[in-house]
């Protein structure tokens, strides 16, 4: 066996085998099989796809490839959320406590944010003194305590994953189903999570732009997760404009303490309540109607905003600067609208252009974050909006950057004489 003949099978259209898929998958990890090999077998894989069973074989491989996380000492069942990236999606931060408070376990690895899309470990590290990096030991040790620990992702977890991503960005075949399937479900599957849910974003800010292949990629990943022998569901979800009123890792976690709080209910609150019935209802809480009574407790009880606090305290996190007003950057402008109407377009992905050009992201990996930059919006789709009120304010601790992000912020929204139709936030249940 060797990668010239996997390549040249998969190009000509023929299904690999699990053993040869096993070979490409190791002998990236180990440099057997070199970079312009796995560019070619990636190239192949774009044209000519992957059968349900290669993406599933693949994915495993890419799962196996480095080290596994096993939950086998808490006890109870475990759930974990994985969104496909957004625009002010800050889900997580509610949907994990509000979980956990009703006895689920939520014990996730996440990521970082890059370009115009957030991170849930950068809006964490917003938090003074929070640890993104635990030792399994730790870890497993908050995560009995609490029902909830979310550390970041490390180099040891599915490393092959990192050298095809890398090949993938640099060899234009980033958007091809199996492949990105297989990238997020072989991270997902290091851990062994008995229920995941995932919410996958459709729209102007999503990497997805059609609900066709939104579903498409939903599916697939759904047939990989029962593959695999977990219960999963996925719910497509509207990226059309950002998520909530907060962008930005602080003040996002300012709008996520507010839900929590039971002070907000928007459509950051819509779906979050959609995401975590679906979890309880795929780990046996009860029916839809049950699940749904369990999360509005959560949050009218307190319980929710309370498990938060226990699970940020047990790893090392203090709120105090959060929920002090002041803990904001200190430059900001305002946009104000130039004429009556209503926000037709909000576009999402131009606002996270804005808020990462505010320095809220980054462009490259080794790109630092200004916790405190980001964008608050005074109007969402469909608003009424009059001539001279404001529509949103933009913050960052470096004055320069606030006139070309306004700019930037001023070409993704309109305002028309007609109010637009509202759809709803959650598409669509792919299960």
């Amino acid at each position: 066996m060797t990668a010239y003949d996997i390549i040249k099978k998969k190009r000509d259209g023929y299904e690999l085998t699990k053993q040869e898929l096993d070979f490409i998958v190791q002998g990236a990890v180990s440099g057997e099989v070199k970079d312009y090999q796995l560019s070619a077998f990636l190239m192949a894989v774009y044209f000519r796809g992957m059968t349900e069973r290669e993406t599933l074989d693949f994915t495993l491989a890419i799962a196996n490839s480095g080290d596994k996380v096993n939950f086998g000492e808490i006890k109870g069942v475990k759930a974990d959320k994985h969104s496909t990236g957004g625009v002010g999606d800050k889900t997580s931060l509610v949907i994990s406590p509000v979980v956990a408070s009703l006895g689920l376990n939520v014990v996730k690895m996440s990521g970082r944010g890059l370009g115009h899309t957030g991170g849930t470990v950068d809006k964490l590290e917003a938090i003074n003194g929070f640890k993104v990096e635990l030792s399994r030991e730790e870890f497993l040790s908050v995560a009995k305590k609490t029902g909830l620990s979310i550390i970041g992702q490390t180099g040891s977890f599915a490393p092959a994953d990192k050298v095809f991503y890398a090949l993938r960005d640099v060899t234009a075949t980033v958007d091809s189903i199996p492949l990105i399937a297989s990238s997020i479900m072989g991270k997902k599957l290091t851990a062994d999570d008995d229920v995941i849910v995932l919410d996958v974003k459709v729209g102007a800010g999503a990497f997805m732009k059609t609900l066709e292949s939104a579903n498409e990629l939903a599916k697939v990943m759904v047939n990989i997760g029962k593959g695999a022998g977990k219960k999963i569901s996925a719910v497509i979800t509207q990226m059309d404009e950002p998520l909530g009123t907060h962008i930005g890792n602080a003040l996002e976690v300012k709008e996520a303490i507010a839900v929590l709080k039971g002070e907000v209910k928007n459509d950051l609150y819509d779906i979050c309540k959609a995401l975590s019935v679906e979890i309880l209802s795929l780990s046996g809480y009860g029916d839809v109607n049950a699940c749904e009574n369990a999360f509005d407790y959560a949050i009218s009880s307190g319980e929710a905003y309370l498990k938060f606090e226990e699970f940020i305290t047990a790893q090392g996190g203090d709120l105090s600067e959060i929920l002090n007003g002041n803990y904001k950057a200190k430059n900001s402008c305002v946009v104000i609208a130039d004429k009556s109407g209503y926000i037709t377009r909000l576009n999402a992905e131009t606002i996270g252009l804005s808020a990462l050009s505010l320095g809220a992201g980054r462009t490259k990996k080794e790109d630092d974050i200004d916790y405190l930059a980001g964008i608050v919006l005074n109007k969402k789709l469909g608003d009424r909006v009059e001539n001279g009120e404001i529509v949103a304010t933009l913050y960052s601790s470096n004055e320069n950057l606030l006139a070309p992000a306004k700019d930037k912020f001023l070409s993704g929204v309109m305002i028309t004489e007609q109010q637009p139709k509202f759809t709803n936030k959650v598409i669509k249940y792919v299960r």
